[in-house]
């Protein structure tokens, strides 16, 4: 029989969306460090939710197009010329979303055991580091940020309080795919408040000297991180 053309896939709405953006930025012209208009009024424009529009920013931070920063809006990088087409867009954002689950297999497996190797082995010196990762953390949150780069330092501090070398050196060759991952949770709405949480009960696990509520607080927390928008949306 002979063979038939493979379905040509449709772009998700969000994914048109950030094509269109990116679009935009190259027809106007903007060059990094260019904001871009408020989100009310870029969702007015093209006529979609505040929902979709946000899900299309955050997939463009993810592929470096722009960055978010918390009381200044979305910035455009230098990536957002080399990303003007359409199709390489859509491409990007379809290969993150493609290996986001592998990522969060990678980080369970990795994270739970350096969580548990923690509870056993940490100092006095790892805890300060983990109680300042959580305190930066809050306080990003509380005054309505993402909490990203708190987030990055209480998992450095926990993969640094398990003393594993080879562990701590597979968890930096995959790091570049946990920020991807990182961005995409910790925008969800509601999201980095619940994985502060998360943080404070791994923290209390490994103070504890507790390896299996350790590891078991951390595996929770991956699930929590593997909820992402970007892999619910049907196309």
């Amino acid at each position: 029989m002979e063979d038939f053309p493979q379905r040509v896939s449709r772009a998700r709405l969000y994914e048109q969306v950030a094509a269109q953006i990116t679009e935009w930025i190259a027809r106007q012209g903007l060059r990094p460090g260019d904001r871009l208009p408020p989100e009310r009024e870029l969702a007015t424009r093209l006529g979609v939710s505040r929902a979709t529009l946000s899900q299309a920013l955050v997939a463009l931070e993810v592929v470096g197009v722009v960055t978010v920063r918390h009381g200044d809006g979305t910035i455009v990088t230098e990536e957002a010329a080399r990303r003007a087409g359409a199709q390489s867009i859509s491409d990007a954002i379809r290969a993150h979303r493609d290996r986001i689950p592998e990522v969060i297999e990678a980080r369970d497996a990795l994270e739970t055991k350096l969580a548990a190797l923690a509870a056993e082995r940490r100092t006095d010196d790892d805890l300060a580091s983990i109680d300042e990762a959580l305190a930066f953390m809050a306080a990003d949150v509380e005054a309505g940020g993402r909490g990203v780069e708190g987030d990055e330092r209480f998992h450095a501090a926990v993969t640094a309080a398990g003393h594993s070398p080879l562990l701590a050196a597979m968890m930096r060759t995959i790091s570049e795919l946990i920020a991807e991952t990182r961005l995409e949770s910790l925008s969800q709405p509601g999201r980095p408040g619940q994985s502060l949480d998360g943080h404070r009960q791994i923290a209390d696990a490994i103070r504890d000297g507790d390896p299996a509520a350790a590891a078991a607080a951390m595996h929770a927390h991956m699930s929590l991180v593997s909820d992402v928008a970007l892999l619910h949306e049907r196309p």
